[in-house]
């Protein structure tokens, strides 16, 4: 039996409800924040102007000439209770493959570079490094295996434009590698760099200040303004909340064809479309995302 948390709302200025399902981040409360924006969305409630989706929390946007404010809130309470249980929790999905060069050079040397706003204390080793070490990794390759194994549910969006949060699936909960934000957040991260924060790993989608470790380099863009590849066709961001990522190591040969074909405007993205079911993660486990990355 899986019990979920119970959602505080919370009144933000004349425009906003926020709901706070948990406090501490974990996959359930995800899923219940996925399923209920995305409820939100499908009534098409008048007077909701956005629904934003968090972590383990969400917003809601309104207009208070078209709805009252406490009517509003009786209504999401309503949609509270029928997501409360944990098979309600069931969303469409997309699988995404990024390659990923990690231990990338440009990487390496911006963490050299701000080196003094992060809080490790091995001297001079990367971010790369300093995470490696940190989880009780001694042998690159097994480091970038556990990081690369399984996919990782995009939580949220925010920051920058196409920036997401990713949490990983599969890893028991002391397996989940793990890394302290800087003490004081770069001025600058390479577009397309891959830092993790805690328990999530995120690709910057921009050139932009930021505070996560970096690892390595996404080969491919998360965000197109221009849409020129094809995978943006629907959108300017590559996922939504709900959606997986799937990273996959390539090396410096790799990564440079893969630069060329996106440069081209060749370059298709390897997608798996997933009818993902919170309850039967639960209750398999490892088991459910193996049979979910089948043939991927």
């Amino acid at each position: 039996m899986f019990t979920l948390p119970k959602t505080r709302f919370h009144f933000s200025g004349d425009e906003f409800i926020v709901a706070e399902i948990s406090r501490e981040m974990s996959a359930e409360s995800n899923f219940k924040a996925l399923a209920i924006t995305n409820e939100v969305r499908n009534r098409n409630i008048p007077g909701v102007i956005e629904v934003y989706p968090a972590n383990a929390s969400y917003l809601v946007r309104y207009d208070p000439d078209v709805v009252s404010p406490y009517d509003l809130l009786d209504y999401l309470k309503d949609i509270d209770m029928t997501k409360s249980h944990i098979g309600q929790l069931n969303f469409q999905s997309k699988m995404i493959e990024v390659p990923v060069w990690y231990d990338d050079p440009v990487s390496a040397d911006f963490s050299r570079r701000f080196s003094e706003r992060n809080p490790k204390d091995e001297g001079d080793v990367t971010d790369f490094e300093y995470t490696m070490q940190l989880n009780g990794f001694k042998d690159k390759e097994r480091f970038v295996e556990a990081h690369s194994k399984y996919p990782y549910l995009v939580t949220m969006l925010g920051f920058n434009p196409g920036l997401t949060w990713s949490y990983p699936l599969g890893p028991a909960k002391e397996e989940v590698i793990h890394a302290p934000k800087y003490a004081s957040p770069r001025t600058d991260t390479p577009s397309g760099a891959l830092g993790i924060g805690g328990a999530f790993s995120v690709i910057y989608p921009l050139s932009s200040p930021g505070s996560y470790q970096l690892i390595g380099a996404s080969a491919v863009p998360v965000y197109d303004q221009k849409q020129q590849l094809s995978d943006f066709k629907s959108s300017i961001s590559l996922v939504r909340p709900g959606d997986l990522w799937k990273f996959k190591s390539v090396d410096e040969n790799e990564f440079t064809a893969i630069k060329e074909q996106v440069e081209q405007k060749s370059y298709r993205y390897k997608i798996k479309e997933v009818a993902f079911s919170a309850e039967e993660f639960m209750r398999s486990g490892l088991s459910y995302i193996n049979d979910m990355m089948e043939g991927f």
